[in-house]
């Protein structure tokens, strides 16, 4: 596959990758105690699944086993644009998936079959809310109904070009 944290997703989207603990079903991951890392994979795909599907559901599974995996949310549009956001609690865990056997070969075929072009952008995240409709009725306000990661929308990102993280 292509330099990117955790594979897309190919269409029709199925429910994102999540940490365990998090809410079941096609929901975002939710919001993390800061800072932690986003990973930002944008893709125009080729034409044809040629083993993507499979693969990228293996990747899926693998990336669980990741120390400092938070989750991963994807989309696809008709026309084979995507966008993958995956989320590390550090650095060193973004490496680790990075340097993966299994991965870094699925990457490189990857660039070989499924790609047409990608871009890929590591930042840190510094901010993270999150929303869920009913739970601030059932916490009595919306601050109490606060993820303990900060927790309604948005999220500050300062770039990590600096670090030389790479995946």
């Amino acid at each position: 596959m292509s330099d990117h944290g955790i594979a897309p997703v190919p269409a029709p989207i199925p429910a994102p990758v999540a940490a365990p603990g998090s809410p079941p079903g096609p929901a975002p991951v939710p919001a993390h105690q800061p800072p932690y890392y986003a990973v930002v994979f944008t893709s125009l795909r080729t034409e044809g699944d040629n083993g993507y599907g499979e693969t990228a559901d293996r990747m899926g599974e693998l990336v669980k086993g990741i120390p400092g995996f938070l989750g991963e949310d994807s989309a696809r549009v008709p026309g084979g644009l995507g966008i993958t956001v995956a989320y590390f609690r550090d650095l060193a865990g973004i490496e680790a998936w990075r340097a993966h056997a299994e991965h870094r070969a699925a990457k490189e075929y990857g660039r070989e079959h499924w790609y047409e072009r990608y871009s890929l952008h590591i930042a840190k995240v510094e901010y993270s809310r999150g929303f869920e409709r009913g739970a601030e009725a059932e916490a009595g306000t919306e601050a109490e109904a606060d993820t303990e990661a900060g927790a309604a929308t948005g999220a500050r990102v300062e770039a990590v070009a600096e670090t030389g993280a790479r995946v």
